[in-house]
């Protein structure tokens, strides 16, 4: 009796650094959207708006948004941005993808948006110089991104990070800067610091949306073309035949919007391909996703790189199953895995969710792995199935 308490106090305890330490979901998808006022979305919110796919989530990056805490996700009704903002291209953007993409596939966005706002008010920190000449209501939102518009940005993508993968940046600004020949170059600064202040892949696409062809500020055009030019990661959205407009001839129309968040999703589909599929196609209702020990507290026993590793029972619904942690030593990474005659797949992912290895037939003497030099430095994915159980695991190459 006293053993089989044992066992259930070892087995909950596994549990709760499971859910505590949950890897993120490699069927998550999440993208980062900022831009100015057509970004934040200027559309008005129609009754054919105000219901969502549960699938499709945004993060907040405002506390007390519409009922929204700071760091939360929500069902994506609109406005996503913030509380000045109305429909924009990220809400149909999302939509879309959900509609499109295999149902495992869930949806996330994290949007800063500042209408009217310049590149540089996505320098960090904002320019006290540049913000002191502007409107109440811009500082008012500056203000709820935290006083740092890209910083708010940086902060939620670390948090979105933890439960899925950032596949992409969709970006709509320039109007204010449309007479600024260096704001190409600009806009690639801002890229390429939230590639490395958040830790993205460094191919990982930026789409960015034109303006209205027949709009007030279709000058603004001749800089976004350019933006290709800047890296062959960057990719444009056209706003070619969506002349629905405001009536100051800058913001699309909600029908405009729904339309170009539509475009702006055929595009990522279109550069992503296969990169949106589901991981798993079949997972089992009985699996478990760790994190690896990468991403245990610091001190503890079981980090990655340590000298060795034990077995971590989680939820198994075959006592002749196991599957361990992962663990990078001498230059290799290893899982230790207990088969019993049943079919092995071991797969490793980039945290975009391509896959880069399959080490399924590695599998000897309880252990699978791989040599660590075969794949870069980073962040990846390991999902390792043993007959019915699977685990998913975050491992760090250095």
């Amino acid at each position: 009796m006293k053993k089989k308490n044992l066992i259930g106090l070892i087995v909950g305890s596994a549990l709760m650094a499971s859910a505590a330490f949950a890897a993120p979901d490699p069927n998550f998808h999440i993208y980062l959207a900022f831009g100015q006022s057509n970004m934040e979305g200027q559309g008005t919110i129609e009754s054919q708006d105000k219901t969502v796919d549960p699938r499709f989530q945004m993060l907040s990056a405002i506390d007390n948004f519409n009922g929204r805490k700071l760091g939360t996700w929500n069902d994506a009704i609109p406005p996503l941005a913030n509380k000045h903002g109305g429909l924009g291209p990220t809400d149909y953007f999302g939509r879309t993808l959900v509609e499109k993409l295999d149902p495992q596939i869930k949806v996330g966005v994290v949007v800063v948006a500042i209408a009217g706002c310049s590149i540089v008010a996505f320098d960090s920190p904002i320019d006290q110089s540049y913000l002191s000449t502007q409107a109440g209501w811009f500082k008012d939102i500056v203000n709820d991104y935290g006083g740092n518009p890209y910083q708010r940005l940086v902060d939620m993508a670390l948090k979105a990070k933890e439960d899925g993968v950032i596949k992409g940046i969709i970006f709509h600004q320039g109007e204010t800067d449309e007479g600024d020949s260096d704001w190409p170059n600009k806009v690639k600064k801002v890229y390429d610091r939230l590639v490395r202040d958040i830790g993205l892949d460094e191919n990982i696409p930026f789409f960015a949306g034109e303006v209205p062809y027949q709009g007030s500020s279709k000058g603004t055009n001749n800089n976004i073309r350019k933006l290709p030019q800047q890296s062959k990661n960057f990719y444009l959205v056209s706003a070619e035949g969506l002349n629905d407009l405001d009536m100051m001839r800058i913001h699309f129309s909600s029908q405009g919007y729904r339309d170009f968040g539509k475009r702006y999703a055929e595009k990522v589909m279109e550069i992503l391909g296969d990169d949106l599929k589901p991981v798993t196609t079949t997972p089992s209702s009985s699996s478990v996703e760790e994190s690896s020990s990468s991403e245990v507290a610091p001190g503890s026993s079981s980090s990655v790189g340590s000298e060795s590793s034990a077995l971590a029972i989680g939820v198994v619904a075959d006592a002749s199953t196991v599957i361990g942690k992962a663990v990078v030593h001498a230059g290799r990474v290893s899982v230790p895995v207990r088969a019993n005659g049943f079919a092995v797949s071991a797969k490793v992912f980039t945290m975009q969710g391509k896959a880069v290895l399959d080490f399924s037939n590695s599998y000897a003497g309880g252990t699978l792995g791989f040599d660590a030099s075969l794949l870069p430095q980073g962040s990846y994915m390991l999902s390792v199935q043993v007959g019915s159980e699977r685990s998913v695991q975050k491992v760090l190459i250095k």
